[in-house]
């Protein structure tokens, strides 16, 4: 499983993940045309509890449009387990990318799900670990595991510590502030574990402040995010911009690892660089991210195709 699940996740992109409700048919018509690396149809807090029987059959249908122009596409599970093995039956399929975990305890809550999706892939001829999962840690319980659930199973692509459940769950209002250092943790869990932060340093609810929401996107990027999940349209540019390098930050990445190539052939492992003290770790930072270029360029020239 492991050659396949590292498979799927490799060159993910997920600068912008769309929530949309999956029995809105206005927001999945158009969810397509909005731009976003990934939709995550919603089948959670977005569905009152009298439409989640009905939603679960609208998952497959919606998932062919939604990625109709390159996007990957995730489906946000419920989480209480009665509600959740439904829900993986209704929707693991080819046209799945991944599963989002929200409300996460655990490490075992992760592995009885990966371990249901493992069986639900294998009875339907799919192959076994190519479903991956972004898991969504929102309760104070959950918060001092964030280590262990990051690494509890492979099929793990992304992380992220939720922000309006989280900060209502320690019993304050979601800002820089208070999320700043819960957020930052919830960054160091997830790079501990070899897979990718998502979410801002703030709240993303308020989208009607698009230019105070830019500087939160350049600020989690700075921070070490790689990406987020929006809930409206108008965000997604925002967080595809932000969170791509600039041509100016390529261009630094690439002179600084060919004038370290040359000091390496020289026999040094250090240098100056426009003033700057370059050695492994300067390398290492701008090779990453060259990476995450060329990974985005690769995913924005597939979504232009379709």
């Amino acid at each position: 499983m492991s050659e396949i699940t590292e498979k799927a996740k490799a060159g993910l992109v997920l600068r912008s993940l769309l929530f949309v409700p999956v029995n809105i048919d206005k927001c999945v018509e158009k969810a397509h045309t909005r731009g976003a690396d990934a939709i995550i149809l919603d089948l959670e807090d977005s569905i009152a509890s009298s439409e989640k029987t009905v939603a679960r059959t609208l998952v497959t249908d919606a998932a062919k449009l939604v990625s109709s122009k390159g996007a990957d596409v995730f489906v946000r599970i419920n989480s209480p387990l009665r509600l959740a093995i439904p829900d993986l039956e209704a929707v693991i399929g080819n046209g799945i990318t991944g599963i989002t975990l929200p409300k996460c305890d655990g490490p075992g809550h992760v592995r009885l799900i990966a371990d249901a999706i493992s069986e639900l892939e294998a009875e339907r001829g799919m192959d076994v670990g190519s479903t991956i999962m972004s898991v969504r840690i929102e309760t104070a319980e959950a918060y001092f595991k964030m280590p262990e659930i990051a690494k509890s199973h492979e099929r793990i692509a992304g992380f992220g510590l939720g922000s309006e459940d989280f900060t209502l769950s320690i019993g304050v209002e979601p800002s820089t502030e208070t999320l700043l250092f819960p957020k930052q943790q919830s960054i160091i869990a997830a790079r501990a574990a070899g897979v990718l932060p998502m979410g801002l340093v703030s709240s993303g609810a308020d989208y009607t402040r698009l230019d105070e929401m830019r500087e939160i996107v350049k600020k989690s990027r700075l921070f070490g995010f790689a990406g987020s999940s929006c809930i409206h349209p108008a965000v997604v540019p925002i967080l595809n911009q932000e969170f791509t390098p600039d041509e100016g930050e390529i261009a630094k990445a690439r002179v600084i690892i060919d004038e370290f190539q040359k000091a390496v052939d020289l026999g040094r492992a250090s240098l100056e660089v426009d003033g700057k003290m370059v050695d492994y770790p300067v390398v290492y930072r701008a090779q990453n991210l060259i990476k995450i270029a060329d990974n985005i360029a690769k995913k924005e020239a597939i979504m232009r195709e379709d």
